[in-house]
């Protein structure tokens, strides 16, 4: 059968307390600064702005999460999607991660996320001032297990469409084997901030007259030809529409 219809935004799962700070972040278009959030060097490189960390999420498809479990550090790729103020991922119930969260209960595990994009190679003329263009969002705080049914299917569909719009509607929905076999984790975006170093090259003067090559070399993501499962499946709209083609 098909992945249940959303219950709704993710507004519906917050507490009164979680919806008065969404207010104030909405209000004042920008995320507070923390402790966790400001930097020791190249303060210029920080943006806190919601539309800004919005749109490096948005346009991320694997987040990098980071825990400890037994005083040992972890790090582990995952899948992810955004709705609103909130994180929503998904990972095997035997991992370490998915037992240390069900382990915290409502507290959460302390974790550090980061999506980041690699967008040029900066090639200077010295050694040490090669370096890269990028964009990433470093957020902190508990992550969750999220127990409710509901917001269970609803972090799914959020998931899947952020990897591809409308995919969530052309999906069988979890069977129960699959669901105890996932564990859903989320996280709120209450600690956050962007890094974006989008300068390119930063030469010494007394460099420029060296013969070394340099130069900035742009990198971009892109999607390729789709490979269908089958040769008689037409293209859905959805796909067609995210693919680019007419």
């Amino acid at each position: 059968m098909p992945l249940t219809a959303s219950p709704g935004p993710a507004l519906l799962y917050y507490s009164k307390e979680r919806f008065e700070l969404v207010q104030r972040i909405f209000v004042m278009a920008e995320y507070p600064v923390t402790a966790a959030t400001s930097p020791k060097r190249h303060r210029d490189r920080m943006r806190y702005d919601v539309d800004v960390v919005h749109a490096i999420l948005d346009a991320g498809f694997m987040a990098h999460v980071s825990f400890t479990v037994g005083g040992r550090p972890q790090l582990i790729p995952l899948a992810f999607g955004r709705d609103g103020e909130r994180l929503y991922l998904h990972t095997s119930s035997g991992g370490q991660l998915a037992l240390a969260a069900r382990a915290s209960g409502t507290e959460g595990v302390p974790v550090a996320i980061s999506v980041t994009h690699i967008d040029s190679v900066v090639l200077s003329r010295s050694a040490m001032h090669h370096s890269v263009d990028y964009r990433c969002v470093i957020a902190h705080g508990p992550l969750v297990h999220v127990t409710d049914p509901d917001e269970q299917l609803h972090a799914y569909r959020v998931i899947i469409d952020h990897l591809v719009p409308g995919r969530a509607d052309d999906v069988r929905g979890p069977n129960p084997k699959e669901n105890a076999q996932t564990t859903v984790l989320r996280l709120d975006l209450d600690e956050v901030a962007a890094k974006v170093r989008d300068h390119g090259l930063a030469e010494d003067p007394d460099d420029l007259d060296l013969p070394y090559y340099a130069g900035v070399v742009p990198l971009t993501t892109t999607r390729g030809p789709i490979r269908p499962d089958r040769a008689d499946q037409d293209l859905p709209p959805y796909l067609a529409t995210w693919l680019g083609a007419s």
